[in-house]
């Protein structure tokens, strides 16, 4: 496997894999559609600020890659795009269901359990049971061809180990995976890091905002009080 891709490319190839088979009548997806999925806040870790300029630079050097290809309809007005990185007839990937499921929501989430994945990917293939979640991982994980995941060190408190897909870079059996700077999301990184990434949406903004305008309201009605006494 020669594959190698940004924490941006993986999101933007999952989103294409997931709308194919969750919503295929508003695939192949056009800039917008592909924007808003990238920045989706549910099923999505960590939540993004993807602006339509970088999603079309992403775009195109996934094109570059041979990853994606642009496939618009007859009479659309705006290009469509559809991803050839799985399951397509000039794809390098021929997954089974599972296995496609999987890999989109590693692609979306990065490392996850077992159960986790097995519940979070029912929503594109069937299961039955947490056996044949196993049975996909380990089939990713050990490809004639080369591994695609990568079984991850059990973290402290949990009970399962997690699982990785090697897409992003070599990752040796048992650590955690730590993408180059250029290419990780702030929200993987320390708390300094999300303000210093505009793409990666701060979760505690809002919270610490509404927190210093009660402390202003605070302080205006003590000095109120004060001129009354």
């Amino acid at each position: 496997m020669n594959i190698e891709l940004s924490a941006f490319e993986a999101r933007v190839l999952g989103c294409l894999i997931e709308k194919q088979i969750t919503t295929p009548e508003q695939y192949p997806m056009s800039l917008n559609a592909l924007t808003n999925a990238c920045n989706q806040k549910s099923n999505r870790d960590p939540v993004l600020q993807l602006p339509e300029v970088e999603v079309q630079a992403l775009i195109d050097g996934l094109s570059r890659k041979h990853l994606l290809l642009e496939k618009s309809g007859f009479g659309s007005r705006v290009p469509k795009y559809q991803q050839r990185f799985c399951n397509t007839e000039f794809s390098v990937f021929q997954f089974t269901p599972q296995e496609r499921a999987i890999i989109c929501e590693l692609l979306l989430r990065g490392p996850q359990t077992p159960g986790e994945l097995r519940s979070r990917a029912a929503r594109m293939a069937e299961f039955a049971d947490a056996a044949a979640a196993e049975a996909a991982l380990e089939a990713l994980a050990h490809r004639e061809s080369g591994a695609l995941v990568v079984r991850l060190a059990r973290e402290p408190g949990r009970r399962e180990t997690r699982y990785a897909h090697l897409f992003g870079g070599p990752i040796a059996a048992g650590s955690a995976p730590e993408p180059a700077p250029a290419q990780r999301p702030a929200a993987l990184a320390s708390a300094p890091a999300h303000a210093a990434d505009p793409h990666v949406a701060d979760p505690h903004a809002d919270r610490l905002a509404a927190l210093e305008s009660e402390v202003r309201s605070l302080r205006e009605e003590i000095e109120r009080l004060k001129r009354g006494a």
